[in-house]
């Protein structure tokens, strides 16, 4: 089984990084996935584009996984931020 973060807000509301297992949590309540964060290619590649929660772009790194990890790092670190409306 993963490890996963979670944080829980003042008015009940829950926050986390999606991953495929936790979709069975979706059931529970009224459920919004958003979009936190990008990972995009840079010729080849990848840049981890946090802007939708105020951060950096970070990278490049040489793969997608690397990229991921990082990217699932920084969100955790910071309180898996909120997205901020487009």
């Amino acid at each position: 089984m993963s490890k996963h973060e979670m944080v829980i807000g003042n008015d009940g509301s829950l926050r986390m990084v999606y991953a495929d297992e936790l979709t069975p949590l979706l059931s529970l309540g009224k459920a919004e996935i958003r979009r936190a964060s990008h990972v995009e290619p840079a010729g080849v590649r990848w840049v981890v584009n946090l802007k939708p929660v105020g951060g950096p772009r970070i990278g490049p790194f040489r793969t997608r996984a690397k990229a991921l990890a990082i990217e699932h790092a920084w969100l955790v670190k910071h309180n898996i931020p909120f997205p901020k409306e487009a």
